[in-house]
């Protein structure tokens, strides 16, 4: 949609060809339906948290910056605002408002929009070059002529929003390599029983660490919960897109740091000083002053402590254990969860056979790939959107560079 619009807005003859009923269904739930569109950083704070491929979107970036996208957004009459992690949202909270205005702006621009219509193929003439695109619609298949094709199809990640690997396949018969893809900024399953007894648990404010060997993978401090199988939120899907691929291949450790602001010898103080004020305490009765609901419980079964021995008789080693269990609850990473949970898909079409300038692909000079499609990703926070936008932007800079209008 955006090229669409940057392209139209450009001088070109614009068709969206779009498999789905409405327009956009995978903007629609971005955000929790709220839409992070973006984040308010610098080029250079954006390419840092780019996981795959970072030195490809120099270009991209800096031609479609982060601040140039909430400029963009706000000329069309779409009023942002920027939350905790400078994460850019619609003040309306709705993801349907930016949707809306990209398809009005679609629409004032003169784009067509060809809905419930599924691209089958690449249509290829002479010299390999795309001619146009074979589309299926009310079970009928025609040719759809074009002087260049954008694929914009997403990766694998929530198939149920229409991304189910078209652009991968279009590549593929394309000649063009496709690198292994996987889910990414997914939950993570766990080994521990402890993890399913805290089903539903949510915390904040901890920080979650991830190792292999001596080497720290991920370090960071936020929000996360506990799940039937695992865990998930903000803090596992970082997690996931930085060491989720190492899952299986190497051996790793994790643990969750529950009391991030305390070091070791702060935490004993506390518990020394719990057992000063009430020697005679069952060491449950106080452990609602450390831990959170479901949490209570699973503690000294972690630091293997009777949780009814009074805090008096507790000796120096369970104390310490209390302690290690707190800074160092360990978990196991067995696997990621599927497509079906990842927001984004890492892997995609091979950016070495793409100019960066441009999108487009260097054996093929009207056919061009944006987006998750390609093998670029990103931590959460609007970086993947941005991507998208960034991508875009790029395309249709080249699309319209000989239309003789300027682009705005």
């Amino acid at each position: 949609m955006m090229c669409g619009l940057l392209a139209a807005k450009g001088g070109c003859g614009v068709t969206i060809v779009e498999k789905n009923a409405k327009p956009g269904r995978k903007l629609y739930i971005t955000g929790k339906g709220r839409c992070n569109l973006t984040n308010d950083c610098t080029e250079e704070e954006f390419l840092a948290h780019v996981m795959s491929n970072p030195k490809f979107l120099y270009s991209a970036i800096y031609g479609f910056s982060p601040r140039e996208t909430v400029r963009f957004f706000e000329s069309m009459g779409l009023p942002l605002k920027t939350e905790r992690g400078r994460r850019v949202f619609p003040v309306s909270d709705r993801s349907a408002d930016v949707i809306d205005t990209l398809s009005r702006n679609l629409r004032r621009a003169g784009a067509k929009m060809m809905l419930q219509t599924e691209a089958e193929e690449l249509l290829t003439g002479t010299e390999g070059r795309v001619r146009g695109v074979r589309i299926r619609r009310s079970g009928r298949t025609e040719d759809l002529a074009a002087d260049a094709v954008v694929v914009a199809t997403g990766g694998l990640s929530y198939p149920g929003t229409g991304s189910t690997g078209d652009g991968f396949r279009f590549a593929d018969r394309m000649g063009m390599p496709v690198s292994e893809t996987s889910p990414s900024l997914v939950p993570i399953v766990c080994a521990e029983e402890y993890v399913k007894e805290m089903q539903g648990l949510s915390l904040r404010n901890v920080s979650l660490h991830v190792r292999s060997g001596k080497k720290e993978l991920f370090a960071e401090q936020g929000e996360m919960m506990f799940t039937h199988f695992g865990i998930t939120g903000p803090l596992v899907l970082s997690a996931s897109a930085v060491a989720g691929h190492l899952i299986g291949v190497k051996p790793l450790t994790a643990w969750i740091d529950l009391k991030p602001a305390l070091t070791e010898e702060q935490l004993t103080a506390r518990f020394l000083r719990m057992t000063a004020e009430g020697p005679n305490r069952e060491l449950k009765s106080v452990l609602g002053q450390l831990y959170p609901g479901k949490m209570q419980a699973v503690m000294p079964e972690v630091a293997g402590v009777d949780p009814e021995r009074r805090l008096r008789d507790l000796t120096r080693g369970e104390r310490e254990a209390l302690v290690r269990a707190t800074l160092h609850l360990p978990l196991t990473f067995t696997a990621l969860r599927g497509y079906n949970e990842a927001v984004i898909t890492r892997g995609g079409v091979d950016v070495r056979r793409i100019d960066a300038g441009s999108m487009r692909a260097k054996d093929r000079d009207n056919l061009y790939f944006i987006g998750e499609v390609l093998d670029l990703d990103a931590l959460t926070g609007g970086y993947n959107l941005q991507i998208a936008w960034s991508t875009a932007a790029a395309a249709a800079r080249d699309l319209t560079k000989d239309t003789g209008k300027e682009q705005r």
